[in-house]
């Protein structure tokens, strides 16, 4: 076509948008059908109607965005009924069980480094052996309720509980009832609505603290205030000496007000078999050493959590590391900076870092000698049978795969006076008599007295009960579930503010390095694990740890016109330096001092 008569043409080519529909339905503009000449006309029609054109594709495409948006919204609103019969499950599940004619009793647990936990476990266990017609459910005291409305509700339904609760630092509770105890000091104004409840408390706690057992004597006033009965006086356990055996003792003053509740007439007057407890054991899957790899991914993606807490740390680098006393000292305190940028953790001023570190590679080595195993076994803990049925009793979580060194330095408290359980584990499993007998002596209430003076008073490590008695040779299953307790992390208060040094976290610590009432000489594990450490300002390939941030009461007060003493001796300094660096940060604000 010449350019004269195409522009001639297409003034007669205008069409209806309603034939321009129907051309397009029919199939008369197909590409694959047309002509030259015929893709000339079409391309002539859609430039003459080109605003129906617009229309017709802005029409397409906001038709196309309304049914994806409705799909979007049909699929969202199924996920929530995907989600809320577990919940309505979760709900329902204790009052299936009070249906079914037994008297319930529900023990509760605050725990920081599992103690508390173990004890709660530890009387559910033999109450289910005394007491056949009842039923017993230990519960972690934050997964008891989804929300703070749901505590009231719930601890209304409860008729007889037992509240297992630990106290840290400054009178604080643990983490996992941190929300509970908030919730339930908070609302003493409720009045006695707790009258159908009896009720017993065990708590754990250390006399060489101000606050010794805090929580448990708080809980325990509330309780009464709010109508609930006590049946035994607070239990107040003191790990500064023998606490199994505090916790014993309260015991003992449960079991003949249980009797009275739990059993009947016909069956009150009937004497209980003694109960001993089973000896604790994970099942243990070995593995090819050459899996051994693998085990270090599991600190490596510890910063893949949002959130960080002691059972999700977070992987930190050290990054200044210095010496704060002078050669002539006979004394060694480190300053210590992890690096923390880049990874989401937070910290306020006056709060705690927990840090995990591993035992000493001598510590290491010896307790290899003392087990007789090659450090290169492979293995894997599990807490289940190999149908998938739970082994029961209190075992700790299981550790992820890995080597017998890396398990021994990363996992196992070898340095601690053993527990009594820990000696029972150990003579189950002696292949001397002589020394079965000793070990199962100390554990008895008849050793009670040896057992302070030679364990506690003479702060006897794990390891030197075992070079002792040398023919307890635990199977790995029992040495980690039975024996040694499980490596806990080390708390430090920051002696940084985020106001001066918001990507780094400081710690100012003394070396420990002692000799004990035995002779051995005792290097704490965190503190020379620090002194030695090697920072990036003078490696990249600088030492780490995985670490955590732990909220505290001790804060500043919000009046900045409040006069502030402070007094903290050693490294008692080390939260005051963090103050210290917000009123330098604010005074400066102020008077522009650089």
């Amino acid at each position: 076509m010449e350019p004269s008569s195409s522009s001639s043409s297409s003034g007669s080519m205008k069409v209806s948008p309603i034939d321009l529909m129907s051309a397009i339905i029919n199939g008369r503009m197909d590409p694959s059908n047309a002509s030259s000449d015929s893709a000339a006309e079409i391309a002539t029609i859609l430039l003459e109607n080109r605003e129906f054109v617009m229309i017709l594709t802005t029409s397409i495409a906001v038709l196309i965005g309304c049914v994806v948006v409705l799909i979007w919204r049909r699929s969202g609103s199924q996920k929530p009924k995907q989600i809320d019969p577990p919940k309505t499950l979760i709900v329902k599940e204790p009052e299936n069980e009070a249906d079914d004619g037994k008297k319930k009793v529900t023990i509760f647990f605050g725990t920081q480094t599992g103690t508390a936990e173990g004890f709660a476990k530890a009387l559910a266990e033999e109450a289910k052996a005394r007491y056949e017609k009842a039923t017993f459910k230990v519960v972690d005291l934050d997964d008891y309720a989804a929300d703070d409305d749901e505590y009231e509700e719930m601890l209304k339904k409860e008729s007889l509980a037992f509240f297992f609760l630990a106290t840290y630092g400054d009178g604080e509770p643990t983490d996992n009832a941190a929300r509970f105890y908030k919730w339930f000091t908070e609302g003493k104004d409720r009045g006695e609505w707790l009258q159908n409840m009896k009720y017993g408390v065990f708590g754990l706690g250390n006399r060489q603290y101000e606050h010794f057992n805090k929580v448990a004597k708080v809980v325990d006033d509330i309780l009464t205030e709010q109508g609930a009965k006590c049946l035994v006086p607070v239990g107040l356990g003191d790990d500064d000496q023998c606490i199994e055996d505090d916790f014993t003792a309260w015991r003992e003053l449960v079991w003949p007000e249980l009797d009275q509740l739990l059993r009947d007439e016909d069956d009150a007057t009937t004497v209980s078999t003694p109960y001993t407890a089973a000896v604790l054991e994970y099942r243990i899957v070995f593995y090819d050493p050459a899996d051994a790899p693998l085990e270090d991914k599991n600190w490596i993606n510890a910063n893949g959590h949002t959130t960080y807490d002691a059972q999700h740390p977070c992987r930190s680098n050290v990054v200044v590391r210095r010496e704060l006393h002078t050669p002539a000292s006979d004394r060694s305190c480190t300053h210590l900076e992890f690096d923390i940028a880049g990874t989401g953790l937070t910290y306020e001023t006056g709060d705690h870092v927990g840090v995990y570190c591993e035992n000493l590679d001598e510590v290491v080595e010896e307790a290899l000698t003392l087990l007789g195993l090659s450090p290169d076994t492979y293995f894997s803990v599990h807490t289940d049978k190999e149908d998938g049925t739970p082994l029961g009793g209190s075992l700790p979580p299981p550790f992820p795969p890995c080597t017998l060194r890396t398990a021994l330095a990363r996992y196992a408290d070898l340095l601690s006076s053993p527990k009594k359980a820990a000696l029972l584990a150990l003579a189950a499993h002696a292949s001397d008599p002589t020394e079965a007998d000793r070990l199962r002596h100390l554990a008895s209430p008849a050793g009670k007295d040896e057992y302070a003076q030679r364990m506690v008073a003479s702060q006897r490590s794990l390891l030197e009960v075992m070079a002792e008695f040398p023919s307890a040779r635990p199977p790995l299953g029992v040495f980690f579930a039975a024996v040694a307790p499980r490596l806990q992390p080390r708390y430090y208060s920051i002696s940084s503010s985020p106001r001066m040094a918001p990507s780094r976290i400081h710690v100012t610590c003394a070396l420990v390095y002692e000799k004990t009432p035995t002779g051995r000489i005792h290097k704490g594990v965190c503190s020379t694990w620090m002194k030695n450490s090697v920072p990036l300002e003078r490696s990249l390939d600088c030492s780490w740890a995985p670490i955590f941030v732990r909220q505290s009461n001790f804060k500043l007060p919000s009046d900045t016109k409040v006069p502030i003493i402070m007094i903290g001796p050693g490294t008692g300094l080390a939260p005051f330096r963090g103050f210290l660096q917000v009123n330098f940060v604010t005074f400066s604000m102020f008077h522009h001092i650089e």
